[in-house]
């Protein structure tokens, strides 16, 4: 199992069962979920009063575009995936070539586990 001990990881995920299902792989690995949030605004809100090491970031929300969380995550030199059912916008493709990408129904643990690398890597 991936360990994501004390780590706080963002969800952004408007699909409830996707949601649910991503929070319990994140405890499961001994991570910390912080939302999930199912709109943009909300994850706005939510990184202006929290800090959080790592997000996943579903595209598609019904406020719109994620690129202001990109930006936002970015800035705060966040390590970030994104799942989708569908593929990243142009704009963000050519904004973040280095954006994780997993397209769904990836499993859960699969993200979990790029997560839990990439910030092993990162505080080494």
């Amino acid at each position: 199992m991936d360990n994501l001990e004390r780590k706080r990881v963002l969800v952004v995920e408007d699909e409830v069962f996707v949601a649910l299902d991503m929070a319990a792989t994140i405890e499961d690995a001994n991570g910390t979920v912080v939302g999930p949030v199912a709109t943009v605004r909300q994850a706005l809100d939510l990184l202006e009063q929290d800090h959080v090491d790592a997000a996943i970031l579903d595209v598609n929300l019904p406020d719109g575009d994620i690129e202001p969380i990109v930006d936002a995550l970015s800035d705060q030199h966040t390590f970030m995936v994104i799942y989708t059912g569908g593929g990243l916008p142009e704009s963000l493709a050519r904004r973040y070539p280095e954006l994780p990408v997993f397209h769904k129904p990836t499993p859960p643990s699969v993200l979990t586990h790029t997560l839990a690398s990439a910030l092993l890597h990162h505080t080494g």
